[in-house]
Formats: structure tokens, sequence, C-alpha cells
């Protein structure tokens, strides 16, 4: 579960095919479908009194439909998605049954049957790779691995703290429980979630557009040592299979990198057939808290795999609601490259992704695009309508001669 397989190809600084142009603009509306607004309301659901236990509640209520996202530190850190066909479905969370040793039973969504779809994310490991005499970027592993750090065995802060009404916010923040090299003694593993009641962009890169029907999540590796020169880290994400298979694994190009500079792809994590769940990203990181070009760092995604659940760190909430995890898949997501900006710049990494149902968000061409394209559009046309006008009136003054003879 720990070696990487090879990568999917063109993670994403590249120039796009023109031809993509007629399907960008034909497929742009079906990003924006279901619900435009929602009721979000963000929860703490506590252990008492044991408070340092505790669950992110995010219910989002639209019309007809409900979304319940619950993430969650016990164990390591995860998030269940549920989407409903009801405005009145609740979360049932029974602490004694969730913390024992068979906890089924002990996180419901209730009525049952009323639940659309349901899956998970849980992140299960960090990987640092010392690249120091690695030359190729997409070489797998990266670079000499480190023993990875098992996020099951870190320490969480209390989530109440963090919870930001206003801005629908939260953050889980961490570090290992045991760490005799020292490495986090002024550095954190952090997990910040955000909801949305509607359609909108974030200011900070990769301002990925979301909508009613997300929740966006940033992992931020801040202060911690690296325990080589040119350290880069990686993050080991697991989810759950609608059947045999895996969920299925996209790539979306694009002509404009306006929100994210150099940036021209979209990576998908699709959950069965629409309308489903998701997970979108664009494959960049940051190497400073104030994202930009100078700052970016490739992100790269080895294939989904399936796996044993057992093998994988486990998630008190995910078995608690599923019972039976007999079709887990995983794959691992490798920031950075051995040369350009990198951790080592300042002690500093973030990623970004978000986490919805229905159709994904879909970027519609800027402004800026749509002028330079009618701009090299237009200009031909303008050339050949000037054409025509110079030989119809010089076939008119041909006409308009007469001979002296």
């Amino acid at each position: 579960m720990s070696g990487y397989e090879k990568p999917s190809r063109g993670w994403g600084f590249c120039a796009p095919s023109p031809v993509l142009l007629l399907s960008l603009l034909t497929a742009a509306p079906l990003g924006l479908l279901g619900e435009e607004t929602r009721q979000v309301s963000l929860k703490v659901i506590s252990n008492v009194p044991d408070f340092s236990q505790n669950l992110l509640h995010i219910r989002a209520v639209g019309t007809n439909s409900t979304l319940h996202y619950v993430w969650s530190s016990l164990g390591p850190p995860a998030v269940l998605l549920v989407a409903t066909n009801t405005p009145n479905s609740t979360l049932s969370v029974n602490w004694s049954l969730l913390l024992s040793s068979d906890p089924d039973g002990g996180l419901m969504v209730l009525p049952e049957e009323s639940i659309q779809f349901s899956s998970a994310l849980v992140f299960t490991r960090l990987f640092e790779f010392d690249s120091t005499n690695m030359s190729d970027a997409a070489s797998r592993p990266p670079g000499r691995s480190y023993p990875p750090y098992s996020l099951a065995n870190f320490s969480w802060n209390n989530i109440t703290d963090s919870l930001d009404p206003a801005t629908l916010s939260a953050t889980f923040r961490g570090h290992p429980v045991h760490d005799p090299t020292g490495a986090f003694a002024n550095g954190s593993l952090a997990f910040r979630v955000q909801a949305f009641s509607t359609s909108g962009r974030p200011a900070q890169p990769p301002r990925l557009l979301h909508s009613a029907d997300t929740c966006q999540l940033e992992v931020a590796l801040v202060g911690a040592s690296p325990r080589g020169n040119r350290s880069l880290f990686g993050l080991e994400v697991a989810t759950l299979g609608q059947g045999p298979g895996c969920p299925s694994m996209q790539e979306q190009h694009s002509i404009d990198d306006e929100y994210a500079p150099a940036v021209f792809q979209l990576d998908q994590l699709l959950w069965g057939s629409l309308p489903s769940g998701f997970m979108q990203w664009r494959p960049v990181a940051f190497s400073q808290k104030q994202g930009s070009r100078d700052s970016a760092m490739p992100c790269q995604s080895s294939p989904l795999h399936p796996t044993l659940a057992y093998l994988l760190p486990q998630s008190p909430i995910v078995r608690a609601f599923f019972k039976t995890q007999d079709h887990s898949c995983a794959f691992n997501l490798t920031f950075g490259a051995p040369t350009g900006p990198g951790y080592w710049d300042q002690h500093y990494l973030s990623w970004s992704m978000l986490l919805g149902v229905g159709s994904p968000p879909v970027d519609a061409l800027s402004p800026l695009v749509l002028g330079i394209m009618a701009v090299a559009l237009g200009a031909p046309a303008l050339t050949l309508l000037a054409g025509g006008l110079f030989l119809l009136l010089g076939r008119k003054r041909d006409s308009e001669y007469q001979s002296i003879n």
C-alpha cells in the first residue's frame, strides 16, 4: 500500500489543445446544475465529557434535498458524504457505539431510505521523500523514502476553537503523538474545511469554482522540519468504491488559465455515473501562503488501485456508517518536484480540493480569453470583408469608365 504506482500522464503544466474549445462552450452550463443556494449550518458534536473527541457536521439544506458532510479526526482524518432526497434528514451519533470495537450503527443519517448517495474519504498517511539526487520529476517514488507519518497517530486540536460561522469554516490541526526527532516541534498539519451556501470562487489560488453542492478542503503542512535537504511530501487518500471496481479518475483540459496561471488541467475522481459524488482539484500546490505562479508546484497523482480495508488505518465514522468495507481503493498525491519551488523555501505547503454531489463545477471561459478569441477570430473576418469591399468598389469604377473613342 505504501508503494507508488505509475502516475497518470499530463499532470498540468502544459499547453492545452485548441480543439477543446467547442466542448468547453457546450459543457460549461452543465457544471451549474443542482441547487443554486442552500441553507448551511456547521455544528460540532462532542463526546461529553471528553470534549477532545468531536465531529464537525456540515448540513446543507436545499429545496428537496440535504447534503451531510461529517468530518472527523477520530483515527485518521476522514469525511463522510451523504446526500438525501429530503430537506428533513438528520444525523444521529451514538458515542458509546462509535468508540467501541464494533461501531456499527454508531453514526447514521435518518431516514435511511432517503439516502441517494454516500461515500467517504480517509487521509491515511503523510509521505516524505528526499529528492536531492533526483532529476526526473515523474519518477516513482520521487526520491529516497523516509518512514511515513500515520495520521491515525496524530493528536488533533479541539475543532470548536477554530469554528467560524461567518466563513462557514473550521480547521483540524494536528501533530504526531510520538515525535522522537522533534520534526513537528514547531510545525503542524492542518485540514481547513469550508462550506458554501452559493456559487463562487475563493480569492486565493487555485481558485476552484464552487457551488452550493460542494465543500472545500485545504491541506497545509506548516513549520515541520524536513528530514532531507530537498524533501517532497505526499498524501495517501483512501475511498470506498460503489461496486467491485474503484471510482474513475478523469482529466479535464482547458484553454483558460486566468484563475490558476500556467495550470490548464482539472483532475476529478467520480463515484459512479451522475448524479453522484465527486472530488475535484487542480494538479498544483503552493510553497507560500500567498499562492502565486512563483510558488506553484506540480501535484502528481497515482492511479486508483483496490486495496484491502484492513491494511489501512481505520476510521470509526466510516466503519460505523458503512458497516462493511469490501471495496476500498487508494491513491497517492505527491507535491513538488526536485527542481523549482518546494517545501524547502519557507517550510510551507498547501493544496486544495472540492468534494460534492451532482455535476462537478466547470469553468466557463473568462472575459479575457473571450476577448482574445474575438480579436483572433474577428481580424480575419474584417480582412475578408475589407477585401470584398475593395474588389466591389474597384469593379464599380471600371464599369463607369467611358472610352474617349
